[in-house]
């Protein structure tokens, strides 16, 4: 925060300024807001994750909760490994679906559902 108010510091005496003025604290309050909301973005990580095509496809049909096959031949999809490693893999890494029984991720009944 120090950092933001050094590199802005012609715009925050200014702001002292038209408070004192103004005999309102408004301006300074504001510059102040502003100056959090900087630092608060570049302390946030980019939380938005990167979404392949294939993923994206996925989420479009996974309605509800869907067992591994029935998404497959949703998409069309014949090769397992080829869905698993292109579409189910990176959907779970990031967190857009979850799995239903996720203490059993080999079950023949497991599901999946978009968190």
């Amino acid at each position: 925060m120090e950092s933001l108010v050094f590199e802005s510091q012609n715009d925050y005496y200014q702001a002292l300024q038209e408070s004192t003025a103004l005999g309102d604290s408004e301006p300074f309050i504001l510059f102040i807001l502003h100056r959090i909301l900087e630092a608060m973005k570049m302390a946030t990580p980019q939380v938005t994750p990167q979404v392949t095509p294939q993923v994206a496809e996925m989420l479009e049909i996974l309605v509800g909760e869907m067992a591994r096959n029935e998404i497959q031949k949703a998409l069309g999809l014949k090769d397992r490994k080829s869905f698993r490693d292109r579409y189910l893999k990176p959907a779970l890494e990031v967190g857009l679906i979850e799995m239903t029984i996720p203490e059993k991720p080999t079950s023949r009944l497991q599901k999946y559902r978009r968190k």
